[in-house]
């Protein structure tokens, strides 16, 4: 999922330099979307993993 939030973010600067801005927008709002899951999904999971005392990955 990150790796997926970091392709749309380079999409989002590529589609700015080139001056397509409204989809530059939509590139950085799902990028940002993205990151935001991962960072959520990866919170949970350390959460699970410090308070079982194993490591889950």
């Amino acid at each position: 999922m990150l790796r997926w939030a970091l392709i749309f973010f380079l999409f989002s600067i590529f589609a700015g330099l080139f001056g397509f801005r409204r989809t530059s927008v939509a590139f950085a709002r799902v990028a940002r979307i993205l990151f935001f899951v991962f960072l959520a999904v990866f919170l949970v999971f350390l959460t699970l993993s410090v308070l079982s005392g194993n490591l889950i990955f």
